[in-house]
């Protein structure tokens, strides 16, 4: 059984910084590609950043020079480091993989940035 456990969310002031994380169990982690999604109030969800199993990054335009995304295969884990944070980043925030042609989400960690 596929889980995806998020933790590290929470209330922050604008410029500040959190650590997401996200420990995954169910599957082989090091051959799974992982990702950070989002969505806010009334929008669609959207990729946040992703890591392959060989370690290459992308990011969202929006999120570019502020997060980082980042692994650890021996503990199962996938990270977002955020800093800069802005009220626009406020929404919940989504562990991602796909196995076997199916696509598996965590339940979720709320961020909210305050003005």
């Amino acid at each position: 059984q596929v889980q995806l456990v998020e933790s590290g969310g929470g209330l922050v002031q604008s410029g500040g910084s959190l650590r997401l994380s996200c420990a995954a169990s169910g599957i082989i982690f090091r051959i799974c590609d992982m990702n950070w999604y989002r969505q806010a109030p009334g929008k669609e969800r959207e990729l946040v950043a992703g890591i392959t199993f060989r370690f290459n990054t992308n990011y969202a335009d929006s999120v570019k020079g502020r997060f980082t995304i980042s692994r650890d295969n021996a503990k199962n884990a996938v990270y977002l480091q955020m800093n800069s944070l802005k009220p626009e980043d406020t929404a919940v925030y989504y562990c991602n993989t796909r196995m076997n042609g199916n696509a598996y989400w965590g339940q979720g960690t709320q961020v909210t940035v305050s003005s």
